[in-house]
């Protein structure tokens, strides 16, 4: 499929089940890292007829963005309905990984692949927590071993087989600790999300998903020349997730929230997250990931649609692609062998995250929507 498939598809899917037309939208914000130029790349292939629209990028949270900016343009009252959607296309362009531009620098970027870059964190977390080596990649093992189950039970995954512990264990090194399966693929994608005002919300749902909280931020980018970082925390995480809750009256998160979509890029990523996210206490999330904390009949399920690990990252797409998951599941609408047993605790509330860069040098995204306007 091409950009224009895809967007077409996306957008069609989003107002078919709104029940709106492309003339009913006022306004599109449009969130692609390298799939297009400007807000042309989705007014041609929409066909959309002297209509707004904002290309937006931020590194890996540029779904997310589009989102956070189209949310923004309703609640300020300049538009009625808009409408975020993100696409990336990486399988035909060449690149291996993610892709991007050369960034201008003063020389002093480290020449090193994301993996070789996010493989830190694992040493890293078993030093300062002692945890031996074999532990730690018993964990390592068992988020990627979740990750992919979850995906195996969603038609909407690019990997949709499960894999054994056995086998992920024995995969291939591709940095430091990781191995294949510790590191999410390449892949294209294109989602969309229909955007308005709380009170209007049930002119085109009765069941609406709220906003609770937005918060994005960029960190001062100076972790490589830190002798304080030590790669066990992404600050720009507790940053962002502070603020969320903060925004959305969430105060145990743990206890709160009946999920989390959370940026898997890599394994320890997601171990790291866990703490930063308020998900588990600083040195123990290793242990929660062990007992099944975060799996989809655990306490506070994890990447129940299967994550980045089953789903790629198609740059654009992935931030309103863990806001699809949060709908569905709030919803009641994920399919059994995916339904998210917190929801039995009558918890209304889920998580999206996104993070772009690298260990000390990131920007990151944390929302909190719900089911309920006051919740």
């Amino acid at each position: 499929m091409s950009v224009d498939d895809m967007l077409i598809e996306s957008s069609e899917a989003a107002m078919m089940s709104a029940g709106v037309t492309r003339a009913d939208i006022d306004a599109y914000w449009f969130g692609t890292m390298g799939s297009g130029v400007s807000g042309l790349t989705l007014s041609r292939a929409l066909r959309l007829e002297h209509k707004p629209v904002t290309r937006v990028e931020n590194m890996c949270a540029t779904g997310s963005e589009s989102l956070r900016n189209a949310c923004y343009a309703v609640a300020s009252g300049a538009y009625d309905t808009a409408v975020a959607i993100g696409v990336e296309k990486l399988k035909d362009s060449g690149f291996s990984g993610l892709v991007s531009a050369p960034i201008p620098s003063d020389g002093t970027l480290p020449e090193t692949t994301a993996p070789a870059r996010f493989s830190l964190l694992a040493p890293a977390y078993a030093k300062k927590y002692g945890v031996d080596e074999q532990e730690m990649k018993e964990v390592l093992t068992r988020i990627a071993w979740k990750n992919h189950y979850n995906g195996a039970r969603n038609s909407r995954a690019q990997f949709r087989k499960e894999v054994s512990k056995e086998t992920i264990a024995a995969a291939p090194t591709i940095a430091g600790m990781l191995g294949v399966f510790d590191c999410s693929g390449v892949s294209d994608g294109s989602a969309a999300a229909i955007v308005v005002r709380a009170e209007d919300a049930h002119r085109y749902t009765d069941n609406p998903l709220y906003v609770k909280g937005l918060s994005f931020v960029a960190g001062p980018a100076r972790g490589n020349i830190d002798p304080a970082y030590d790669f066990t925390t992404f600050p720009e995480v507790v940053a962002a997730a502070t603020d969320a809750y903060a925004q959305a009256g969430v105060h145990d998160p743990r206890a709160e929230l009946a999920m989390a979509e959370v940026h898997d890029c890599f394994t320890p990523t997601e171990l790291v997250l866990m703490e930063d996210l308020g998900f588990a206490d600083r040195g123990f999330a290793w242990k929660e990931v062990l007992a099944g904390t975060f799996d989809l009949d655990g306490e506070l399920p994890v990447n129940p649609d299967g994550g980045l690990k089953a789903f790629g990252h198609p740059i654009g797409a992935s931030g309103l692609r863990m806001m699809f998951e949060c709908w569905l599941q709030l919803r009641g609408e994920a399919p059994p062998e995916r339904r998210i047993a917190s929801l039995d605790a009558g918890r209304k509330l889920a998580l999206t995250h996104n993070l772009g860069g690298q260990p000390g040098e990131c920007v990151s995204f944390v929302s909190v929507v719900g089911t309920e306007p006051g919740a």
